[in-house]
């Protein structure tokens, strides 16, 4: 139900672990590579570019992005930095916010990212860089918005669902769960919006006016955002389990499967075609079989799924190793020393693996078998 207001509007294998001498330069002995050409030939990775970029020195890098064809990175001040995922080249940098200022989220639609920090909702222009334009909603924001041809939907500090209109940014209405509930996520089309909670409600309105279509409980908050893939619902619940639901037409949805872990969800999972990919803390990353919901198999340590290529997933663990696992015949192959390697991305969209460090080296690899 909701409440609203329309105007107020492990598995056993032989790890074959490499390591390779680093090559150093200059006074410090800084590493020359990220990951060195010996451990990248043992690994069966080839390096597609690397970048040093401008990060100032009292900065560091703190997050790498993929969204769609550009990676953005962020540093600890809030210097942010577009590349093209294709050859690493730098396509604008500028300040997001003031340093120390918190930033929600990140998310493209179409060629405007949008950006959220505190009460401000910004939209900038991906190929430039530009800010078009800056909205201080009035309100504290505490999760990333969302938005379609017509709406912004964006979640405010008083557990409501908040939905402006594009061209001015005029409140239509507003919604909220019927518990109250903080909002932790927010998708949204041109058919239907849909917004998680901390007390584990998955609701689904219209996009344009206030009608709850549908809603699934989880029994502990939805942690991290939902992933959408067509018409199946992916997500992390803080009961320790990972939940496959379908949307069934507009008006319903359906448990496909629930996969309980070994511990508790903090992140959304990583889905690929086949593989759903899971971290769970204290215990590492887990593979579920997308269809079935069946076990696969887990990396003790893991991190977070670094890219998928022919049946191979390649996981990053928290002691900065490379463990390649085989989802054909769920095994481990082998583990590569990537110490050098500090900050990466997750990518389920191609089997590149985009890699950094702290100071700003940035490398981009692929497997080559």
């Amino acid at each position: 139900m909701l409440r609203m207001s329309r105007y107020r509007l492990v598995l056993p294998a032989v790890s074959l672990v490499l390591f390779a001498a680093a090559r150093t330069v200059g006074a410090e002995g800084s590493s020359r590579w990220l990951v060195s050409p010996e451990l990248l030939e043992h690994a069966k990775l080839e390096m597609l570019w690397e970048n040093e970029l401008p990060i100032k020195k009292a900065d560091s890098l703190e997050r790498l992005l993929i969204l769609s064809n550009r990676v953005y990175v962020l540093s600890d001040r809030n210097f942010m930095i577009s590349l093209n995922t294709e050859k690493g080249n730098i396509i604008f940098s500028r300040t997001v916010a003031p340093a120390g200022f918190p930033i929600a989220g990140l998310k493209l639609y179409g060629n405007e990212l949008i950006s959220i920090g505190g009460s401000k909702l910004v939209q900038i222009d991906a190929a430039s860089g530009v800010e078009r334009r800056t909205v201080d909603v009035g309100f504290g924001i505490i999760c990333p918005a969302s938005r379609n041809s017509s709406y912004f939907y964006v979640a405010g500090v008083g557990n409501r669902l908040h939905v402006l209109r594009v061209e001015d940014n005029v409140q239509i209405f507003e919604v909220a769960a019927e518990n109250e509930s903080t909002i932790t996520s927010i998708t949204a089309d041109e058919n239907f919006v849909i917004f998680t909670t901390d007390a584990g409600n998955v609701i689904s309105i219209t996009p344009n006016r206030p009608r709850r279509l549908w809603q699934f409980d989880a029994a502990g908050g939805i942690a991290g955002p939902i992933v959408r893939e067509g018409m199946s619902l992916f997500f992390s619940s803080k009961d320790t389990n990972v939940y496959r639901v379908d949307i069934v037409g507009l008006l319903g949805a359906r448990l496909v499967w629930k996969y309980q872990t070994a511990g508790m969800l903090e992140k959304a999972p990583r889905v690929t075609e086949e593989v759903v990919y899971q971290y769970v803390r204290g215990k590492g990353v887990t593979a579920i079989n997308k269809e079935s919901g069946k076990f696969m198999w887990s990396v003790p340590g893991g991190d977070d799924l670094l890219a998928e290529a022919r049946g191979k997933a390649y996981v990053i663990t928290k002691n900065r190793t490379l463990v390649v696992m085989d989802n054909v015949r769920v095994k481990k192959l082998y583990s590569v020393n990537f110490a050098g390697v500090s900050r990466y991305a997750a990518n389920t969209a191609d089997s590149r693996i985009y890699i950094a460090d702290e100071r700003g080296r940035i490398a981009c690899l692929q497997p080559v078998e």
